[in-house]
């Protein structure tokens, strides 16, 4: 056996795991995503789900989706620098650009490609990344490749921010990155203080809106727009994979910016573009976003009656304030042992442990969509007060 291999084969994690009966990933469903889905041929609650607006099956969505290939064919065959360019992006980009207030957008494949190619290439190697611990790894990704100086402060630590703003050149480029909405917290950023800061040393400021898209913000514009920060922030970046029931991921900017990215990002010009499918999906859901405003009115209906719902039985659930609910349980074998219990008894949700959280804030993450009722929650706060006490977590 090679070296490569003999290092391989030491990975064995995974199957610890699987031999204790508890592995909870690469779960099959066998059904549209949905707040109920088919598993194993039965049917389990969705609590896992990003879809915050409830369109991965919407009739318009999927009908979109479905003209577009039958216009367009199931892909570009190429990258959109060459071939791979057709008249969809343009009208995705040039909306997406009107709805969040900037001059320009453009569209990568993949949320993760649009962190990876813009923070990777948008600051040079005099300049400095300054980033949230928490921060997702697409963009922590994003900071490794980049030539600049990288900088790390505590979680929404606006004193630990500022320390690390102090320590950079006066006269170089300081780009802060942050999460509007964190993935597995739920917390939100505390963008005008951010802003504050920017301004006081000079800095540019780039948000991640994926979580943020459809649920904050007037009609869903996010976390910039809840604040009234947007015309303060730079960069502003979302994914399609959430609140526009799709795949892909979009930055928006002034005309400058953007004309750099598209000749220098490069996982947006070396990667296929995205296919006619998903960016008619994205385009729809846009569309369904600005005309159905209830949804999002809903979806905080929901919100509001989980996250009393959870605190009156005593779940620690952090500083959320949004949908995405963590439910910490703080030890790596009880979190895959309680996500195995909930799903036995029809709860899907997702387990969080190391490399997404430190070791002591292993947690469940527990998230809503527009579309469940509060029948749904009550059912699932039933079955996991049950299990997270059988297990001692609490009480």
């Amino acid at each position: 056996m090679n070296l490569l291999r003999k290092r391989m084969a030491r990975y064995d994690l995974p199957q610890q795991i699987k031999a204790k009966g508890v592995y909870p990933y690469f779960r099959c469903i066998e059904s549209e995503q949905d707040t109920e889905v088919m598993m194993n041929g039965r049917r389990v609650l969705m609590f896992g789900s990003n879809s915050y607006l409830g369109l991965t099956n919407h009739p318009r969505v999927i009908a979109a989706a479905a003209e577009a290939t039958r216009r367009y064919g199931t892909g570009c065959a190429g990258s959109r620098f060459l071939n791979g360019t057709i008249d969809l992006h343009l009208q995705l980009e040039h909306e997406l650009a009107q709805w969040v207030g900037k001059e320009d957008a453009m569209v990568y494949s993949t949320g993760f490609q649009v962190n990876l190619g813009v923070v990777s290439c948008v600051t040079g190697k005099d300049d400095y990344v300054i980033c949230d611990e928490l921060d997702h790894a697409s963009i922590v990704e994003g900071r490794r490749l980049s030539f600049s100086t990288p900088r790390k402060y505590r979680h929404g630590d606006m004193v630990s921010l500022e320390r690390e703003l102090a320590r950079c050149r006066p006269d170089a480029i300081k780009l802060i990155v942050t999460d509007g909405v964190f993935s597995m917290e739920g917390d939100i950023a505390p963008l005008p203080e951010i802003v504050r800061l920017a301004r006081k040393y000079n800095a540019n400021i780039m948000v991640d809106e994926a979580h943020g898209f459809g649920v904050l913000g007037i009609g869903g514009r996010g976390t910039c727009h809840h604040f009234g920060v947007a015309g303060e922030v730079d960069l502003l970046m979302g994914t399609f994979s959430k609140s526009f029931a799709s795949i892909g991921g979009f930055i928006a900017s002034d005309r400058d910016t953007i004309n750099y990215l598209r000749h220098n990002s490069r996982s947006y010009i070396f990667s296929a573009s995205l296919t006619p499918a998903a960016t008619a999906a994205a385009l729809e859901s846009l569309h369904i976003m600005q005309e159905e405003p209830e949804r999002i009115g809903h979806l905080w209906e929901v919100t509001r009656y989980a996250l009393d719902g959870f605190r009156t039985l005593g779940f620690e659930i952090g500083a959320t304030e949004t949908p995405i609910i963590p439910l910490y349980v703080r030890d790596m074998e009880k979190t895959f042992l309680v996500t195995r219990m909930l799903f036995d008894e029809g709860i899907f949700v997702n387990p969080v442990v190391p490399p997404a959280c430190a070791p002591n804030d292993t947690l469940i993450r527990f998230s809503l969509m527009a579309t469940h009722t509060k029948e749904q929650v009550d059912y699932a706060l039933d079955k996991m007060q049950k299990c997270f006490k059988a297990l001692e977590i609490f009480g």
